[in-house]
């Protein structure tokens, strides 16, 4: 029997989704009375897309919308300005307004995705800190809100005090960030009736200062939540591959390698990810979950098109498993391949086996290329790669116009002459 009475406490529950919340109870019967409530999560804009490393907190506000309540995303246009040291062992480069924006605009496309934005109860909207933040005075700022920080806290959070045990700088810069975090949900419980604020464990002492911070200043009963860091089942942090960042931009990454990501998933993980990451019914994922030896690549391929359906749409979902039946299966080429284009002249000349998959993607340096090469891991046209000088040239073209270059078996990328 589970212990929350509201559907969307309930739904993340059981995928998986808590870690924590500063009163469940409390918040339980909020969320499950007729009135929409109003949650949000902020996304500080340090790049032009999100990654999968996102998606928990993503998900979490379409579960929330598609159990009757308003997600607000919180673009972080004024934070990102000061930058999170949650999580990180060095400061954050400082960006300028026009990197900001520009990134903002990228990201923007990514929710669009997974939440139905406009002006009903439920729609989600889109709101950005800067709106507040760039016109705040300092000193009646300090004067009205910083007696409500204790310096000595401040100092306890992981993300101040790691960096302190390591013996790195921290900047005031940053040591502000978790007092404008905090005023970012008092100022959208004021202008938007939100009573709950989301993110990742690593957030936790933000999100409780927001809420502390609400109570004093306003006497506002406020809620928050966080989920849990998410790891592979190798201990790893979830969404890294040797190649960088998972991407929820198709212009970072091509539909058909974001399927790979998910189809390339280890045995034990399966589950926990079509909890979290699909939005099938709990029993079929049992199912599912329970497939033994290489049954289980049906459960991977499940996930996969799921998984890339979401961020991507059902049908380049669908045309990313075609191409990999046919790459892996029929030793086709695969038209949802990743394509890079080189200059005619240039591939004509000739250029190192080692070169081009650095180029490619499929090596993230030169000493990784030629390791790989080495190992008997690089391909041309599906053919070993005998030498890590090896020249490929025009002579490599195949019937189909392009140079198939590959990395493993799982790693294609096609070199069209231009």
């Amino acid at each position: 029997m589970t212990r929350f009475k509201s559907d969307f406490l309930r739904k993340i529950a059981e995928r998986g989704f808590i870690h924590q919340c500063t009163d469940e109870t409390g918040l339980d019967t909020l969320l499950a009375g007729d009135t929409p409530q109003c949650a949000y999560i902020g996304f500080d804009c340090t790049a032009d897309s999100l990654h999968v490393g996102s998606l928990v907190p993503i998900l979490l506000l379409r579960w929330l919308q598609r159990t009757g309540h308003k997600p607000i995303v919180l673009m972080g246009g004024g934070t990102t300005k000061v930058g999170d040291p949650s999580g990180k062992d060095e400061s954050r480069k400082i960006l300028t307004e026009d990197d900001i924006e520009r990134n903002m605009q990228g990201i923007r496309g990514v929710f669009e995705k997974y939440l139905t934005f406009g002006d009903g109860p439920t729609d989600a909207v889109m709101v950005n800190n800067a709106d507040w933040l760039d016109t705040l005075e300092y000193i009646p700022f300090l004067r009205e809100f910083g007696r409500h920080f204790s310096v000595n806290r401040m100092l306890s959070f992981d993300s101040v005090k790691l960096r302190l045990e390591r013996e790195q700088p921290l900047s005031f810069l940053e040591f502000n960030y978790m007092i404008l975090q905090a005023y970012d949900f008092m100022e959208l419980s004021r202008r938007r009736d939100c009573i709950l604020q989301m993110g990742g464990s690593d957030q936790w002492g933000n999100i409780v200062n927001g809420v502390e911070l609400g109570r004093r200043a306003d006497g506002a009963a406020l809620f928050g939540l966080t989920s849990p860091l998410i790891t592979t089942a190798s201990g790893e942090k979830m969404g890294k591959t040797a190649a960088g960042a998972v991407w929820l931009n198709r212009d970072r990454l091509s539909p058909y390698e974001y399927f790979q990501f998910w189809r390339n998933t280890a045995d034990p993980d399966v589950g926990k990810f079509l909890r979290l990451f699909t939005e099938l019914p709990l029993e079929e994922i049992a199912r599912l979950e329970a497939l033994k030896d290489a049954e289980i690549n049906e459960a991977k391929k499940i996930l996969a098109i799921e998984a890339t359906a979401m961020c991507h749409g059902r049908d380049d979902a669908l045309a990313a498993a075609e191409t990999a039946r046919a790459t892996f299966e029929d030793g086709a080429q695969g038209a949802s391949l990743p394509t890079i284009d080189i200059p005619a002249d240039r591939l004509a000349a000739g250029i190192p086996a080692f070169q081009l998959l650095v180029q490619s993607g499929l090596a993230k340096s030169n000493g990784d290329a030629r390791r790989l090469i080495r190992g008997g891991g690089g391909r041309v046209n599906d053919v070993v790669i005998g030498d890590e000088t090896q020249i490929i040239d025009a002579k490599d073209i195949n019937a189909e116009g392009v140079v198939k270059l590959s990395a493993g078996r799982k790693n294609h990328t096609l070199i069209q002459p231009r």
